[in-house]
């Protein structure tokens, strides 16, 4: 079963050309971004259905680190796998999707399942070997410090 996405006032207010326009650009360009985003994650998922899930990501530098949060909600700890290679940082994961009811009569279903991995090209004064992640509440927090030569240091000017 494909489902489409439900749009109650799409049709039904006046149509105004100068903001509608723009709505329609913006929506066209969403739908554009999300066929991306499946493409290059390669698409489907292990079952076969398109996987359109991919978790949003901040990035922070602070003095000492770069910290990384990214959003999992519903992913066990277990289901998230974090890898550095080549100064490139990969986090992987899966939302398993529950097991649906015969019982049950479903009238919507919004919330993505599915595999998921996002890749960083960390800079090269990143200490790897000292990367620590946390989870809590759904977000996954990984610090990423720096070697001691990229902090920035300050110097007092005297004034005299």
């Amino acid at each position: 079963m494909t489902l489409i996405r439900w749009r109650p006032l799409h049709d039904v207010t006046a149509w105004n050309p100068g903001s509608d326009l723009w709505g329609e650009f913006s929506n066209m360009h969403h739908d554009i971004d999300r066929m991306f985003d499946r493409f290059l994650q390669g698409g489907t998922s292990n079952d076969g259905n398109v996987s359109s899930w991919l978790p949003a990501v901040d990035i922070v530098e602070r003095d000492a680190d770069y910290v990384v949060k990214i959003e999992v909600p519903g992913v066990k700890k277990e289901d998230i796998k974090i890898t550095v290679a080549d100064d490139v940082l990969t986090i992987r994961g899966e939302k398993k999707q529950e097991k649906e009811s015969k019982e049950k009569n479903y009238h919507r279903v919004e919330r993505a399942y599915g595999s998921f991995q996002r890749s960083f090209t960390l800079p090269s004064f990143v200490q790897s070997d000292k990367i620590k992640a946390s989870y809590d509440n759904g977000v996954l927090t990984i610090a990423l410090p720096k070697v001691e030569e990229a902090k920035p240091k300050e110097i007092e000017v005297k004034v005299k």
